[in-house]
């Protein structure tokens, strides 16, 4: 008897820091991968603004459209501490995050559609929209940065 409760004792002592690095890992993940889509949405407006070719939207259309469906992942119960700037609606609201995170994962879709194609307009609006979609996640579920 003595051993389980010195082994339940040792797993009850090493849960909450176990639990802490988790929270930070996934904390620091999504903000490394809001980092990249910032990026890439800046190289494409620069794209956009200077007209050139599609083709050079490409690939930062595809690293978009790629960790667009990874953003519901990144938000599990619990990884709302220091550093993190997600809203408690993140959680408390899940089906209207993952409706708004479906839609941007839809309008980076069509963004990679568009850097396919040659018709530079159809970027700049496929453009804007993911954009727009991008918008309508942080008003709702992110705090303001400090």
């Amino acid at each position: 008897m003595t051993l389980l409760r010195a082994t339940v004792l040792t797993f009850a002592l090493a849960l909450p820091p176990a639990l802490a690095f988790a929270q930070t890992g996934v904390i620091a993940e999504r903000q490394a991968g809001f980092r990249l889509l910032r990026d890439k949405m800046e190289a494409i407006q620069t794209i956009v603004q200077m007209q050139d070719p599609n083709s050079e939207a490409l690939p930062h259309a595809r690293a978009i459209a790629e960790h667009a469906p990874k953003i519901k992942t990144l938000f599990p119960p619990g990884s709302d501490g220091p550093g993190s700037r997600a809203l408690p609606a993140v959680w408390s609201d899940r089906a209207g995050f993952e409706r708004v995170a479906d839609a941007f994962t839809q309008r980076a879709e069509a963004l990679v559609a568009a850097a396919q194609g040659t018709d530079q307009r159809a970027l700049a609006q496929a453009f804007e929209a993911t954009g727009q979609a991008c918008g309508a996640c942080h008003r709702p579920y992110r705090a303001p940065q400090r």
